[in-house]
Parts: structure tokens; C-alpha cells; sequence
């Protein structure tokens, strides 16, 4: 089947215009649900009846199971979207998101919310190929423009999500139950919006070959060549570190905040400190361009894991919202360095599979983070804080330890604009 393309010498602007508002809202959607379960996890937990210190392991165990069923799933989404439909595989996110978020809603018992957390990682893998698409769709000089603003839209859902929720809960008295009810209405919506609103946009070139065989390919590919693997590893450890420590942030605001008010005070620390990431993000792009990559990355390591040592001494919610916000902003500068050095180092016709596969150490590090703090977490809610600042201590060493890449962006630039962009389209502060 030949490649759909949509630009404005086929089928006119509106097209793709249409195309990126639409990829827009839904990842909007999705980080918007996503965020509110990680913001509150801990408090939906002790709602059903978890004294405090029952539910600390409980909160790294279930963020961890957000990513465990999803982590195998990564290299078959990819090849069943190009093989298959893009579209489908994008619909199929919305449909389980919408499952997920009114399962938490229903959940009563900690079994419960668990079993609605192990399927959302069948709803992830969509952004890739939305990111995949929005590059075949678009018109040659608009690509950087066209992904750049693509990648804006995660980054605000994970601000809006936790505000929204805390205007629900204490605003309007819905209780939290009706934050993810209200999550999973958007998401149907965004089922409607993919189905009948967007066109099919076909690679290329179609992989041919059996599934598994194209994508331990894929996952062959990535393993073999020596860039992917250190871009990889990086990503790993920075999100090792990140997960290990974000999941018990909400926890930090209720010990300085107390009950009263409590899901507003979460949103505003945890809503404002992803707002600030992602106007964080474009500036080490700026700075990376001008200084190089690998200083760039290897600062916002050591920040991260400075910042990260600070959080739990804040002693009010607005000391911690500010060391917050500074933490946010040098770990949203993390990703675009990352996605960086994996458009100007890998190559071009290993580039559309290593995105696809690029969550891959993501859903790692975010079984690996959570599990491990909830096996420290009771000895203090500082101490998951504390580990993730010896991992971005140990990440910044290896980085500046590393050879032969990441220098100035300028002397390894491919066409101007394109790894700029792809370095912000996809930026987790989210699912990261």
C-alpha cells in the first residue's frame, strides 16, 4: 500500500493542520489522566481506608505497575502500526485509557485500583507513531514546527491534570472519584476524534516479515548499535532516578500542607513544577545548540540530583513548590538533550525504529524506580529522594566519562530544524 501523505500539495493545508490538532488534544487527554493518578495515588489510597505508612510501599509498587505490562508490549506496537494502521493502534490507546481511568474511578479496594494500573500499559506506545505520522503527514519545511508543537502537548496535560483535580476535589467537593471519571469521558471523546476524524497515514515503506520477527529485529537493531545503546542507557538511568523519587512528591505535600485542602495543594506543587518543565525544555535545546549536548545533559543530571536532595527538607508548601519547580525544570531539560543526540548520532535509516522503541527504557526504569523506593521508603519518605540523587550523580559521571559524542549540535546537524524538533516532541517529563 502506498504511504498517505497529506501535505499541501496533495490534499491541502487544513489537512495536516487538522492532523496535529487532533494528535495534539489526544496526547493533551492522555497526559492530563496520566498525571492525576501519579499526583494522587497516595491520598486515593489512604481514601480506602491505608493508615499512612501502610500506603507509602503501596504508592512505588502501583506506579510501577503503571509501566510493567506495557514495558513488553513496546516493540509490537510499533510494527503493528506500520504493518497494519497507525490509526488503529492510536484508537486502541484511547478506548484502554478510557477503560483504565473509569476503573480507578470505580476502585473501592487497593486490589482493585491495581488491577485498573496494570492496564495502562496497554493503552501506552501511541505517541511514536503519532510522532512517526505527524513526519509523513507534514509538509517538508513545516516538520520542525509541526513536531515542536506536538511535543507541547504532554507537558501540558501533566500541568492541567493535577490543577483540574484539585479544583474538582476541593473546589466543587466531587471527591476523587470524579477526577477519573472525568478523565475517562475525555478519553472516549478522543476515540470518537481518532475514528472518524483523522486519516490514515501509511509509512513509506511497510515493514514486511512475521511480527515477533520484525520487532526482536527492531530490538536486534538497537542492541547492536553502540549510540542507541548509550543514548538508551542514559534515558534509563535519568527516569531510574526520576521514578524512584516522583511517585512519593504528593507524599511531601501532604506532610507540610496536612489534609485540609490537600488535592489543591498537590495540583498547584505538582501541576505548576510540570508547567515550568515544559518552558523549561526548549531552553537546553537553545543551550545545547550553542554548548554542546553532552554539558548541557550532564548539568541537568547534577541539578536534578542536588534538587532532589532539597525536597524533602522544604518546611512549607511554598519552599517545596519552588525547589519543585527548579527540579521539574533541570529534569524537563533531560529529554530534549537525549532525543538530541539520538537524531544527530543514530542513523537515518535506524532513526524511525529506535523511536519507535525510545519508551523502552522509560517503562524500565519505571518498573525498576518505584519498586526499588518502596523497599526504602519506610525507613523515611526522604530517602527515595535521596537514592534518586546518587543515581543522577552516577548518571552525570558517566556521561562526562563518555567519548565521541554529544559535542556541539552545530557540527553534527542533519537538516536544520528536525532534531530540534523531534528532541521536544516527545519530552516525558511524562510517561514522562
Amino acid at each position: 500500500m502506498p504511504p498517505t501523505s497529506i501535505g499541501p500539495d496533495e490534499r491541502g493545508l487544513p489537512r495536516w493542520r487538522w492532523l496535529l490538532a487532533a494528535y495534539w488534544i489526544t496526547a493533551l487527554v492522555e497526559g492530563l489522566g496520566v498525571s492525576q493518578i501519579f499526583a494522587f495515588l497516595p491520598q486515593y489510597l489512604e481514601s480506602m481506608g491505608l493508615t499512612r505508612s501502610e500506603a507509602l510501599p503501596y504508592v512505588g509498587i502501583f506506579s510501577a505497575l503503571i509501566f510493567l505490562v506495557g514495558m513488553p508490549l513496546v516493540p509490537l506496537w510499533g510494527v503493528w502500526a506500520d504493518r497494519y494502521s497507525r490509526k488503529a493502534v492510536i484508537a486502541r490507546s484511547a478506548v484502554v485509557e478510557a477503560v483504565v481511568f473509569a476503573g480507578v474511578a470505580l476502585s473501592r479496594e487497593p486490589w482493585q485500583l491495581a488491577g485498573s494500573l496494570l492496564l495502562v500499559g496497554l493503552q501506552l506506545g501511541n505517541t511514536g507513531i503519532m510522532l512517526a505520522a505527524l513526519r509523513d503527514a507534514s509538509p517538508r519545511a513545516r516538520i520542525g514546527t509541526v513536531l515542536a508543537l506536538f511535543g507541547s502537548a504532554s507537558p501540558i496535560g501533566f500541568a492541567v491534570g493535577p490543577i483540574v483535580g484539585g479544583v474538582v476535589v476541593d473546589g466543587l467537593g466531587w471527591g476523587l472519584p470524579a477526577v477519573f471519571a472525568i478523565s475517562a469521558g475525555l478519553s472516549i471523546l478522543i476515540v470518537v476524534l481518532i475514528a472518524f476524524g483523522t486519516d490514515e497515514i501509511r509509512p513509506a515503506v511497510v515493514p514486511q516479515g512475521g511480527t515477533l520477527e520484525l520487532a526482536f529485529g527492531a530490538l536486534r537493531g538497537v542492541a547492536a548499535d553502540p549510540p542507541t545503546r548509550r543514548i538508551f542507557a542514559i534515558f534509563f538511568v535519568a527516569f531510574l532516578a526520576n521514578q524512584m523519587a516522583r511517585p512519593y512528591l504528593p507524599v511531601l505535600v501532604g506532610n507540610v500542607n496536612g489534609p485540609q485542602d490537600l488535592a489543591s495543594a498537590v495540583g498547584l506543587v505538582v501541576g505548576v513544577a510540570a508547567l515550568v518543565g515544559a518552558l523549561f525544555a526548549p531552553l537546553g535545546g537553545w543551550l545545547g545548540d550553542r554548548i554542546g549536548f553532552r554539558r548541557v545533559l550532564v548539568a541537568a543530571l547534577v541539578g536534578s540530583g542536588l534538587t532532589s536532595i532539597l525536597l524533602p527538607a522544604a518546611p512549607s508548601v511554598v519552599a517545596l513548590a519552588g525547589v519543585a519547580l527548579l527540579w521539574a525544570g533541570l529534569y524537563a531539560v533531560i529529554a530534549p538533550m537525549v532525543f538530541a543526540l539520538l537524531a544527530t548520532e543514530v542513523s537515518v535509516e535506524r532513526r524511525s525504529q529506535t523511536l519507535n522503541l525510545v519508551y523502552l527504557p522509560l517503562y524500565l526504569g519505571g518498573i525498576v524506580g518505584p519498586i526499588l523506593a518502596s523497599g526504602v521508603v519506610g525507613l523515611s519518605v526522604a530517602v527515595p529522594f535521596l537514592a534518586g540523587a546518587v543515581v543522577y550523580g552516577a548518571g552525570a559521571l558517566a556521561v562526562s566519562l563518555m567519548r565521541g559524542w554529544g559535542g556541539v549540535a552545530a557540527a553534527v546537524t542533519p537538516p536544520l530544524g528536525l532534531e530540534e524538533a523531534e528532541a521536544e516532541a516527545v519530552i516525558e517529563t511524562r510517561i514522562g
